[in-house]
């Protein structure tokens, strides 16, 4: 690569002496003596680097410097002077100057000079380039894309999130701050990624903006790390869904609401109850089997709910002692027990305004029963250790695995709480009671797992999805995520055969002779068809009945 160098000095001697040395290195070198030489040479010609005298007669090589800047031009220039003094060199490199040279300069130290500017210009070309590409890919983008610093300052912004979330370029360099939509749950995704450092999903969040009335929009937050492991931050991508969320009400058939999946009727009515229960703030039982996504229904009340804005708190009943429990959800004073060293608000207070969602609500003893039978009828109660009243306005949403009627007829649980408790109920049906859902949700669970696990699996094979729409799933959509997540490490190919599954489906397949007939049937047909038609898959799959991807297909999950 040639590289053009400019020489701007008032010394014709000097000019030549230059010229000289650069074109004996294999340079095109120009030459001007003064300001307005040069900077038509900067105007009209490609100049790589610019070695300037400081003092040229008139205007200076300081105010050369200056052109180049004022151009945005990634053009080194190099200053040299008879007359070295500290504050010529400050400026100059205040200014930016490459290097700053005191005359006499020697061929070696002029060669070596040049050699490292050039060198950093490439670096400097070769960044811009880079940066350039990103850029445009960037630009071009359909979803919208935020990124954001370790402290939830927005770096960048895309064109697609300004429409998508009415933002600007003004909102660069400002904290992150999306509350004309549904910014509480967007903050509170792009803080989980700072705080853990690890990737979030939310699907289908209703936006509450006036200006973005019934948007839906997808979100995928990952933090940003660097080669060397550095965390700088977070990246997150908003996904425009409204449209296919209108088309899917067209057609009765939602495949999923919020970050609930499924498309059967049960999931449908689901749905609408929802919708129905969420703008009041009636007491919501929420009844199921472990593993069902009873949490997430809490979720979607809360957050299509006009308390969306306000604290949504959770607390897992089950997970704590009676006593830490009570200090949990109620909050105490100083001293109120052992180890109590100072005043601490509880869970109902801090849901003041909000929701506050009671999981396994089953497990509580019967003190916290009356307990919380107090604040359900009365909105108040008082801190461990304490006699002052505290009013709450809090929507009080429940859920366990337990068959509450049957604990109240044996006397574990207080009748008048199962009644205040259960206003209504959202029962969520298991997975066996949904299997018309089981590819829908494998699906779901393949793009996420691709996306945490950095594969590129397509999808899985007849013979598992034969084996998933018979297996009972007592661990529910929970085991349905982790059942796929062991294929996904042991799966080699691009397709999840029977082989990936763990040890327990195999078993279950050995003991249901029809389903393994099904499966070797099928297989038994396909070999047959292609041993007639001399291994042409496409013939074969005429032969049969069925498309030639089908085909390739299931050869491709019989490996």
């Amino acid at each position: 690569m040639k590289y053009n160098i400019l020489v701007v000095d008032d010394e014709e001697s000097i000019r030549d002496t230059f010229e000289f040395f650069l074109s004996e290195e294999g340079y095109d070198v120009f030459l001007a003596s003064n300001y307005m030489e040069a900077s038509e040479y900067i105007l009209n010609k490609h100049v790589d680097l610019i070695i300037t005298d400081i003092i040229l007669g008139g205007k200076t090589g300081i105010e050369i410097l200056q052109f180049v800047k004022e151009k945005n031009l990634n053009c080194p220039v190099v200053m040299i002077t008879g007359y070295p003094n500290l504050d010529t060199a400050s400026e100059a490199v205040r200014l930016g100057a490459f290097d700053y040279l005191a005359k006499p300069v020697t061929q070696d130290i002029l060669l070596k000079t040049v050699k490292l500017a050039l060198e950093h210009k490439n670096i400097v070309d070769e960044k811009d380039r880079y940066r350039s590409n990103l850029e445009a890919i960037f630009r071009s983008v359909k979803d919208g894309i935020i990124t954001v610093d370790k402290d939830l300052n927005i770096i960048e912004i895309n064109d697609s999130v300004k429409s998508i979330c009415s933002l600007s370029d003004y909102s660069k360099g400002k904290p992150f701050n999306c509350m004309g939509c549904n910014g509480k749950l967007c903050f509170e995704a792009l803080n989980k990624t700072i705080m853990e450092k690890e990737a979030v999903e939310v699907y289908r969040l209703e936006c509450q903006s006036i200006h973005k009335a019934g948007q839906v929009v997808s979100l995928s937050i990952t933090p940003l790390i660097g080669r060397n492991g550095e965390f700088s931050g977070a990246l997150m991508v908003i996904k425009d869904e409204t449209s296919l969320v209108k088309l899917e009400k067209t057609v009765k058939k939602r495949q999923s609401f919020h970050n609930i999946t499924g498309k059967s009727e049960k999931m449908q009515h689901l749905y609408s109850l929802i919708e129905d229960l969420a703008p009041v703030s009636t007491t919501v039982l929420i009844t199921g089997e472990s593993g069902t996504g009873k949490e997430l229904v809490a979720e979607a009340l809360h957050y299509m709910s006009p308390r969306k804005d306000k604290p949504l708190v959770k607390v897992n009943c089950s997970a704590l002692t009676e006593t830490l429990l009570e200090s949990e959800l109620f909050g105490h004073v100083k001293g109120a027990f052992t180890g109590a060293l100072k005043d601490k608000a509880g869970r109902f207070e801090l849901a003041h305004k909000g929701t506050i969602f009671l999981d396994e609500i089953g497990d509580i003893s019967p003190s916290l029963q009356l307990r919380l039978l107090r604040v359900l009828q009365e909105k108040e109660f008082e801190r461990v250790g304490d006699s002052k009243t505290i009013q709450v306005d809090v929507r009080i949403v429940t859920a366990t695995n337990k068959n509450l009627q049957d604990k109240v007829i044996s006397g574990e649980f207080r009748e008048d709480l199962y009644y205040r408790l259960n206003v209504v109920e959202i029962n969520l049906p298991a997975l066996r009671e949904r299997i018309d859902d089981i590819p829908v949700l494998s699906r779901f669970f393949i793009e996420k797992l691709n996306r945490k696990l950095n594969k590129h699996i397509r999808f899985i094979s007849e013979d598992v999805q034969t084996l998933f729409a018979e297996y009972p799933w007592p661990g529910n959509i929970r085991e349905l995520e982790h059942t796929l997540e062991h294929a996904f490490i042991l799966c080699r190919r691009d397709i999840i055969t029977v082989d990936d599954l763990p040890a327990k489906f195999k078993t279950f397949l050995s003991q249901q002779p029809q389903i393994k007939s099904v499966i070797d049937d099928e297989k038994t047909s396909i070999m047959e068809a292609l041993k007639k038609t001399g291994g042409n898959k496409a013939k074969a799959a005429r032969l049969l009945g069925i498309s030639r991807r089908t085909i390739y297909r299931k050869i491709e999950g019989f490996s």
